[in-house]
């Protein structure tokens, strides 16, 4: 969605520098207090519906029907009955006048599914990916068809990978077979499908026998040459291998063909990653609230756990890495939005979001668990199912490996070759982001530029912020007097240590464009620069003591490495302003 392209009645408030009162002293989810007035009204209807449907269900049901494995048809005969997935998303002009595909407002359901549990959310990001390659195509009978199914209920499918290749999409070993009188029989295996037990319909990544050729084409789950071979997890969801036994498909049922397929899974792969990192967010946000409620009540030695110096320590840790998980996520949906043939900047934040921030989310729940221990893993806990889900988030739609390779490729512009673009503001229109179903061809990711990252770091003069933008410039001389030789770039592990490096200056870009944007305060500012400056130190490190790195490698690495400013006082007022606020502001129903 270009700027060019919003309704004219839309209107951007000025930026102004707010005011002591004004202040955002908190940008994380309660959904207990939120009240969703930057929605239009019928998407703020369903969200709170979803919130109050949640609510209602009471966490001990929640966890009994995930103990019990139970397939959650309740929570589908809900999105049935108010017709969410259909409203938010079915493209404009194929549904209903409220219905369209709005990023900005998709990742409030994102956050709020992911905040009551993975399973919930999971369906929901299936249905995205299975839904994805239909609307890319160009084939109006597979749209309209599933324009219908999602509007009497339907939930979705995408049948990319398989058990014996994975996610190595070259290879493939479902196959299309023309036959005389023009159609095809589909016969070979999928691995590892979610929603594959009940969806309406599966979109399926596959080869043409005669011609080797890639293709993309939808069966019906409940076809009776469509064999549902097993849930292959245990888990209320069902993830599942399939069979297509001379299934018979029709020229109406094929999405494309050719380069244009292998567009499709790539582009549809693009769009998917971006909700693993609100599944991070939705869930570490309610891990906190419970650990917090917990230490905070909690008398050991005559004192309150959230007393002991090391409590608040791991508490404003985990506080300062969620902000900032969810202010670079939030700050990823504006690059989305803004999207183009000529704005191609998302490939880089969509990727980012996928891997960096469900890494964080580890992180979150793992600082979270030194607080609440032992009493994290009872069975009547949420920050149980948190403990169990965070880690498969970043194993989800490529592993963080295939992310950060991805990543490397666009770190030469990002840094050396910036463009100018308009400044993107929030992008909360109410339109449809119609790019997404245009991205185009998947190649050529390392010619695409950025806007300058020095523009925004230089607007701020903080300490924390300064020493890490000397760390930024020691990484830009370390590229270029010492860049990696040949043999380096074939060593992954080198990379991926390099990629951390460039991935920390990216999550800082966009972490300050935000919190200008939100008037996020300095103090917290601060405090997440703190645990940056770290976390540059610990992957320069590591850098700096692989086998391979050169003594020029070495010596730049190890200037690198930089302590923090302790401010005492700034990390008081954290958790006093922030982080202790927390306690007692949300807790579940029974």
């Amino acid at each position: 969605m270009k700027l060019s392209d919003l309704p004219k009645n839309i209107v951007f408030k000025k930026k102004v520098t707010p005011t002591p009162s004004a202040v955002r002293r908190n940008i994380l989810v309660n959904p207990k207090l939120d009240s969703y007035d930057h929605l239009d009204e019928k998407s703020r209807e369903l969200v709170l519906k979803t919130i109050e449907f949640f609510e209602a269900r009471g966490k001990a049901k929640i966890k009994a029907d995930e103990r019990e494995y139970k397939w959650y048809a309740d929570y589908l005969d809900f999105v049935k009955k108010e017709k969410l997935f259909s409203t938010f998303l079915t493209p404009t002009g194929y549904g209903d006048k409220d219905c369209r595909w709005d990023t900005y407002r998709n990742c409030a359901l994102n956050e709020i599914f992911s905040f009551y549990g993975l399973s919930h959310w999971y369906s929901w990001q299936v249905t995205i990916l299975g839904l994805l390659p239909i609307w890319i195509s160009k084939n109006e009978v597979a749209k309209k068809r599933a324009a219908k199914l999602l509007k009497e209920g339907g939930i979705f499918a995408f049948g990319l990978s398989e058990k014996e290749h994975g996610a190595d999409i070259y290879s493939s070993d479902m196959h299309l077979t023309r036959q005389e009188d023009g159609t095809y029989l589909a016969n070979g295996s999928k691995y590892y499908i979610g929603n594959a037990n009940k969806a309406a319909l599966v979109s399926t990544f596959g080869k043409l026998t005669n011609t080797d050729e890639y293709v993309f084409f939808v069966v019906e789950s409940q076809h009776k040459n469509y064999e549902l071979v097993k849930n292959v997890i245990n888990s209320q969801n069902y993830v599942a291998e399939y069979k297509l036994n001379d299934y018979p498909i029709r020229e109406e049922d094929i999405l494309a063909k050719g380069r244009d397929a292998w567009d499709m899974a790539l582009n549809t792969i693009n769009v998917g990653k971006f909700n693993l990192g609100w599944g991070s967010i939705g869930t570490s946000t309610h891990a906190f609230y419970e650990a917090i409620n917990h230490a905070s009540h909690r008398r050991l030695f005559d004192h309150y756990v959230t007393d002991f110096v090391h409590i608040k320590q791991l508490f404003n840790e985990s506080y300062a890495r969620l902000t900032a998980m969810k202010l670079f996520t939030q700050r990823g949906v504006d690059y989305v939005r803004c999207a183009s043939a000529d704005d191609r900047r998302y490939l880089l934040f969509t990727p980012m979001v996928k891997m960096k921030v469900t890494t964080q989310g580890e992180e979150v729940v793992d600082l979270l668990w030194n607080v609440i221990a032992a009493k994290g893993v009872e069975k009547d806990m949420f920050f149980e199912t948190a403990l169990k889900e965070i880690r498969t988030l970043p194993k989800l739609e490529g592993t963080v490996h295939i992310n950060m390779a991805l990543i490397l490729k666009f770190m030469g512009n990002y840094f050396f070759k910036p463009a100018k673009y308009p400044t993107i503001p929030t992008m909360s229109a109410q339109a449809n982001d119609s790019f997404l179903f245009n991205q185009g061809v998947t190649k050529g990711l390392s010619q695409t530029r950025f806007h300058d990252y020095r523009e925004v770091y230089n607007k701020v003069d903080l300490p924390n912020v300064n020493i890490f933008k000397r760390q930024i410039r020691l990484l830009k001389v370390l590229l270029l007097v010492a860049k990696p030789s040949k043999e380096q770039a074939k060593d992954f592990d080198f990379l991926l240590n390099l990629g951390e490096l460039f991935t920390l200056v990216v999550y800082g870009h966009l972490i300050l464009e935000n919190a200008e944007i939100k008037g996020i305060e300095n103090d917290l500012i601060e405090q997440i620069f703190d645990f940056m400056v770290r976390d540059f130190s610990k992957f320069a490190l590591q850098l700096s003591h692989k086998s391979c790195t050169t003594l020029v490698q070495q010596t730049i690495c190890n200037r690198m490495i930089k302590r923090p400013t302790v401010d005492e006082e700034r990390y008081n007022r954290v958790w006093e302003n922030y982080t202790y606020k927390m306690k007692d502001q949300y807790e579940m129903n029974p």
